[in-house]
């Protein structure tokens, strides 16, 4: 990436399902991701467990001796739901703490296929981001075309004019881990001038959580 400023990335948040999904190619592009961190000496933060992709993208990452950190909601942990964390665990109260948590813990986010939780959280982090809560990169990685329909309508999204070309910016899609950090590592944000007006107080209990149930 010559003449491109690279971002320091030290930690990636993964989204994705908690299930395996229907393609194998699901499961094994999660463990090439989790190599691709490792091999770039990035740690990994995830929502914690070994079920589904969510499992094989935090067992990759250990087995190339990264850090891996899950973040859990106690209630989750009840009864092993979701299985071991492979990695330091922490416990949170609710999903809302923590998706803050790995929002403020992480220096970068992905998507891997998933369900609706991995979606909720990927739009938050983009809306989080629209807001100018935080300036960090946000991707999917689109394996065998599993984010061709959320792609095409946000797209269709911009071109009905709810979503500035602007904001459009902050969602980075790839099909190769590889293709995907780079992009991330060269992404340069892009405030809203309107909306970097916006004051969110670190210092007020955890930015009064942000009033995190607002959605844009």
């Amino acid at each position: 990436m010559e003449g491109v400023s690279v971002r320091k990335i030290k930690k990636i948040c993964v989204f994705c399902g908690a299930n395996s999904g229907k393609d194998v190619a699901f499961v094994n592009a999660a463990f090439h991701l989790g190599k691709v961190l490792g091999k770039r000496k990035i740690d990994l933060v995830y929502g914690g467990g070994k079920l589904g992709l969510m499992g094989c993208v935090s067992t990759a990452v250990a087995q190339h001796e990264r850090q891996v950190l899950g973040i859990i909601p106690s209630a989750f942990t009840i009864n092993n739901l979701v299985g071991e964390t492979c990695g330091k665990e922490i416990k949170v109260a609710t999903m809302q703490e923590r998706l803050v948590m790995m929002m403020e813990l992480s220096d970068a986010f992905i998507a891997l296929p998933g369900g609706f939780g991995t979606l909720e959280e990927l739009f938050q982090m983009i809306s989080w981001a629209q807001l100018n809560i935080h300036n960090k990169p946000i991707g999917v990685l689109n394996i065998n075309g599993f984010f061709n329909g959320l792609l095409s309508f946000v797209n269709h999204a911009v071109k009905q004019e709810f979503i500035t070309p602007r904001a459009r910016k902050i969602l980075i899609s790839a099909t190769t881990a590889d293709e995907l950090v780079d992009k991330l590592q060269a992404f340069r944000f892009e405030s809203d001038p309107a909306l970097s007006k916006l004051k969110w107080s670190p210092s007020s209990s955890q930015k009064e959580k942000l009033d995190l149930t607002l959605r844009l």
